[in-house]
């Protein structure tokens, strides 16, 4: 059985740091390319990070570059997302997405930066 499971996200500061992670099991992760998506209420859920199946390429939107960083541990079948300098306007559910032939998605873990 496939699952995603995020973790990490919560209520922080502007200006403050949160880690998530999403643990992997039930397929090969490190055959897997990671994303990290978000959704704020009302909008359309967008990508945050990329990561290919050996964390040799990673990409990122232009509104998360150079505070966020994406990473796995293909040994702990889990990636992650380190979110620094957050703003009121990262908060959102972040969802972790594994894609090869198949797509499998996290449940989702909510983020609220707000002072």
């Amino acid at each position: 059985q496939v699952q995603l499971g995020e973790s990490g996200g919560g209520l922080v500061q502007p200006g403050g740091s949160l880690r998530l992670s999403c643990a992997a099991s039930g397929f090969t992760f490190s055959n897997y390319a990671m994303s990290w998506y978000r959704q704020a209420p009302g909008k359309e859920r967008e990508l945050v990070a990329y990561i290919n199946s050996i964390g040799s390429n990673t990409n990122y939107a232009n509104s998360v570059k150079g505070r966020f960083t994406i990473s796995r541990d293909n040994g702990k079948n889990t990636v992650y997302l380190q979110m620094n300098s957050l703003k009121p306007e990262d908060t959102a559910v972040y969802y972790c997405k594994a894609q090869r032939l198949r797509i499998y998605w996290g449940q989702g873990t909510q983020v609220t930066v707000s002072s």
